[in-house]
């Protein structure tokens, strides 16, 4: 069993910070990559941003300059980093990881999800 669990989310005035964190326990035997993922009402979800255990990213054009992905391999733990919020931001955001089980199985898992909400 795997279980992922996000915390950070909340109300920020535009211009201001949030930072995500997303922490995979269980059976885990290694992850790669983990993403975090938004999905604003009456939208699509869509990747923000991934990072692979070598530390290798990838942003979504809208928030390149502003969000920052890394993660604490030893933790499991994968950070978002968002600055200079926008209200566009606003969504609820998903944690994805790519896990590979201690008993040799691979799946894809989400967080419960974190509503950030941005006002103007």
């Amino acid at each position: 069993q795997v279980q992922m669990v996000e915390s950070g989310g909340g109300l920020v005035q535009a211009g201001g910070s949030l930072r995500l964190s997303c922490a995979a326990s269980g059976s885990i035997f290694s992850i790669n990559p983990m993403a975090w993922y938004r999905q604003a009402p009456g939208k699509q979800r869509e990747l923000v941003a991934f990072i692979t255990t070598g530390g290798s990213t990838k942003y979504a054009d809208s928030v390149k300059g502003r969000f920052t992905i890394s993660k604490d391999n030893a933790k499991n733990t994968a950070y978002l980093q968002m600055n200079s919020l926008k209200p566009e931001d606003t969504a609820v955001y998903y944690c994805n990881a790519h896990i590979i089980t201690t008993g040799g199985r691979e799946y894809d898992y989400w967080g419960q999800g974190t509503q950030v909400t941005v006002s103007s």
